[in-house]
């Protein structure tokens, strides 16, 4: 434990970060699954309201540093690829 106190409101100010970070991956995760499950449902409307809201989620992610950049790129482009094998 730190004894110093800048130190100790670190500890505390990373333990709050640390688990919005995790609120907003499990939301990420979540957002991610309804866009699958669309897609394998095959309907195709639900999946691209679906696809919006994932892209937008990564992105969101991306900005806040939860995802690097180029790994959010990845994500978009492997969701641009399944909703366009739908048709």
């Amino acid at each position: 434990m730190p004894n110093i106190k800048s130190a100790k409101k670190r500890v505390k100010v990373i333990s709050t970060k640390t688990l919005q970070n995790k609120m907003f991956k499990s939301q990420l995760k979540t957002t991610i699954k309804k866009f699958r499950t669309a897609v394998e449902a095959g309907d195709k409307e639900a999946a691209k309201v679906a696809y919006a809201a994932v892209v937008k989620k990564v992105d969101q992610a991306a900005a806040k540093g939860i995802l690097h950049k180029n790994n959010a790129a990845h994500k978009k482009s492997e969701y641009t690829k399944i909703l366009n094998a739908m048709a």
